[in-house]
């Protein structure tokens, strides 16, 4: 019988996505989203993309590439350095 791979579900959660910091840049996103009067299908649409990628992200189950954090920024209407900022603030605290 063939060892049974496990389900990605069930994989260990990457570093990048259970450290503070992280939590902190989905936090950031989250709120300028909320900021903006955009639910997440509001801001999907304007993406182009699927309600769930959204979702994903927001649930920390999916990661941005900069230049989808470059779009969600110029969809909910601040600067890609505006939200950095904010965690950067963070950081230092």
């Amino acid at each position: 019988m063939p060892d049974r791979v496990p389900s990605p579900r069930y994989r260990a959660i990457p570093a990048w996505m259970s450290s503070s910091r992280h939590r902190l840049f989905i936090e950031a996103l989250v709120e300028a989203r909320k900021s903006a009067g955009l639910t997440q299908r509001d801001l999907a649409a304007k993406l182009k993309k699927p309600q769930s990628f959204v979702a994903k992200v927001e649930a920390i189950e999916r990661n941005l590439s900069v230049l989808e954090f470059v779009d969600w920024a110029d969809a909910i209407g601040i600067t890609p350095a505006s939200l950095l900022t904010l965690l950067d603030r963070e950081n230092e605290a």
